[in-house]
């Protein structure tokens, strides 16, 4: 098969683009706006807290290292005592696209509370998606849990690209 000129201009286009993504760099700036989660695991030990858990989020990165969130998380099949539970935080993700966040609820019914909780995250799609897992609490005793989440930005000026 012989290629034109117009042929090999191509496939360098397209493999300058595949090398500039594969090279791109993350900071907190990569994550700005809102972004809908789907998470969904088990909580393993300690046994009074054991169990499956489901849920939805909605996560707000600032861009400089604050989120802020509520959810509507179900454990072992019960509902949350509030449909959708506040919560604040903080992220930092590195320049290879890894990174953290924290989470900690501020629930308005008291018995709503959970500890505050560490997630290690990666982000994907040039900061259109982020997928999580929880990796135990900073602040609480240690608890053994396989939580994972994805979360999609879902801004207004996004949408049209979806």
């Amino acid at each position: 098969m012989k290629m034109t000129g117009s042929t090999w201009m191509m496939l360098a286009l397209i493999t300058l683009a595949g090398i500039t993504y594969a090279n791109a760099e993350c900071s907190n700036d990569t994550l700005h706006g809102r972004y809908a989660f789907n998470l969904t695991g088990q909580i393993l030990a300690p046994a009074v807290s054991a169990g499956p858990v489901a849920g939805v989020a909605m996560t707000v990165f600032d861009g400089n290292g604050s989120l802020s969130q509520i959810d509507h998380v179900v454990h072992n099949g019960v509902l949350p005592a509030e449909e959708w539970r506040p919560a604040i935080g903080s992220y930092s993700i590195n320049s290879d696209c890894t990174g953290w966040m924290t989470i900690n609820p501020q629930p308005t019914e008291p018995s709503d509370n959970s500890p505050e909780l560490k997630l290690y995250i990666v982000v994907a799609r040039d900061g259109h998606e982020i997928r999580t897992v929880v990796s135990g609490s900073p602040t609480a005793p240690p608890f053994s849990a396989v939580i994972t989440s994805i979360g999609v930005r879902i801004d207004e000026g996004e949408r049209a690209r979806w």
